[in-house]
């Protein structure tokens, strides 16, 4: 019987244009990493560049939380399985900060660029999630205090690097958005334990200087 409702569920979730990898990924994200998690907004298909939300204007289109907000974001299994059973195509996100990863993101080309020079150095990074536009390198939680030093003690801080900290989010793989596709440029290590993470510090440090060092200009974006 579980066998027959499971395929059930597939078929379901198929005709209603699901892709199960996204329930596959959204779960072990909430239950195996406890990382917080929500259904986003989906691009509008009359238009993937445009947002199904109600925003004309929206930067991110399909990459955000919209119904239910941010603060849903959960790492209940129930939960979870009830949201991509109703809507089975919706982006992954993560409710960034807390006890959840944060990220510092940069347009794709410099961080491309910077990734090369990071590994000459042989740091050791986390994962990292690229999108046709931007990439993100996955840090340990930190607070705006933290984040706020960190910054007044540098000279330079190119001014297209975000920081998606406490009330931030970020769309996970294998997501689809108005941009593009969610990948891993660096995926996390085999195993059902969640992945190392590096300080933002160290990021930060190593990032500002490999843009400097390589003379890359990261645009304000």
């Amino acid at each position: 019987m579980r066998e027959f409702l499971g395929r059930r569920r597939r078929l379901l979730s198929q005709r209603n244009g699901g892709r199960p990898e996204l329930l596959s990924a959204a779960l072990t994200f909430a239950t195996q990493w406890q990382w917080p998690v929500l259904p986003g907004v989906t691009a509008d298909p009359q238009g993937r560049s445009r947002c199904g939300c109600p925003d004309a204007d929206c930067t991110v289109p399909g990459a955000h939380p919209f119904d239910p907000g941010l603060l849903a974001a959960t790492t209940d299994e129930r939960m979870v399985r009830w949201w991509w059973s109703n809507r089975p195509a919706a982006p992954i996100v993560l409710a960034t900060g807390g006890k959840a990863p944060c990220a510092v993101s940069l347009p794709a080309l410099p961080a491309a660029q910077a990734l090369t020079a990071l590994d000459r150095t042989g740091m050791r990074l986390g994962p990292v999630i690229a999108s046709p536009t931007r990439w993100a390198l996955l840090v340990k939680p930190y607070s705006l205090e933290r984040l706020g030093e960190l910054l007044y003690a540098k000279d330079y801080v190119p001014g297209s690097l975000r920081f998606h900290g406490t009330g931030g989010y970020l769309a996970l793989p294998p997501s689809e958005t108005g941009e593009g596709a969610v990948r891993w440029e660096r995926a996390p290590g085999p195993g059902p334990a969640a992945p190392w993470l590096p300080d933002v510090e160290a990021v930060v440090d190593a990032v500002v200087e490999a843009l400097t060092r390589t003379g890359v200009s990261a645009p304000e974006l």
